[in-house]
């Protein structure tokens, strides 16, 4: 920031410096200057520091401050400190990219179950009959087998856990919730049976800033990737 706020400070000087260097060069290519008087020194600005003592005054770069005070500055090289990481700071890493890779691997899959319920919500909202509304939920869900069945199986346990919670996280209901509304308590019930033998939970829920606070900070850096507004 200090860069580009005082770059006009910066081009003065470079061009002060350029200048008195051309300016330095034309007078040493002009006929000797006539004997009397001692010959014309260095410019101002030129410093040879072959003849610097200890007291003597060295020219460096200024910094404007805010205040009007001029300062001298100057920008150290960077240096860089590696080290080994600790054994809790690999467990650390390793999760952090099982997250993140989970995340990036359903996420699409969460936008569109929630733009599938509200889709289907639409159409089941003036429609009271039992029947007509079954039909309805039947042909959404032919629908999204044919487009999913394959590429739902083909997830592991572990990031079908981070699909369900954020299915949660962008409809405000746990899977549990959505099927016994579409399909029924019996359903709800039989799939949950199901995902407790193979160590999930249908009744997940989603803390953005309790214990999925990693993955709120993943999803949000998705969002801002492509440009994805939560409405």
């Amino acid at each position: 920031m200090r860069t580009k706020k005082y770059t006009r400070v910066f081009r003065l000087f470079a061009w002060l410096l350029c200048t008195g260097f051309v300016l330095h060069g034309f007078a040493q290519a002009q006929p000797p200057p006539p004997p009397p008087g001692p010959p014309p020194g260095p410019p101002p600005h030129f410093v040879n520091r072959a003849n610097i003592g200890i007291n003597d005054t060295i020219l460096v770069l200024a910094c404007v401050e805010p205040n009007g005070d001029t300062i001298p500055c100057s920008w150290l090289e960077d240096e860089y400190v590696f080290a080994k990481m600790t054994q809790a700071q690999r467990k650390r890493q390793a999760e952090w990219t099982r997250l993140r890779n989970a995340v990036y691997v359903t996420y699409p899959y969460a936008i569109r179950a929630s733009k599938v319920m509200n889709e289907i919500n639409a159409q089941l909202a003036n429609v009271n009959d039992k029947k007509k509304r079954r039909e309805i939920i039947m042909s959404r869900e032919k629908e999204l087998k044919k487009e999913f069945a394959d590429k739902l199986t083909k997830l592991s346990v572990y990031q079908g856990r981070v699909l369900m919670k954020l299915i949660y996280r962008q409809t405000g209901n746990n899977c549990y919730e959505i099927i016994e509304d579409y399909k029924g308590k019996f359903n709800a019930g039989f799939w949950q049976t199901v995902a407790l033998i193979f160590g999930s939970n249908l009744r997940q829920n989603y803390d953005p800033a309790g214990p999925d606070r990693d993955m709120e900070m993943i999803v949000q850096d998705v969002e801002r990737m492509y440009g994805v507004r939560r409405g």
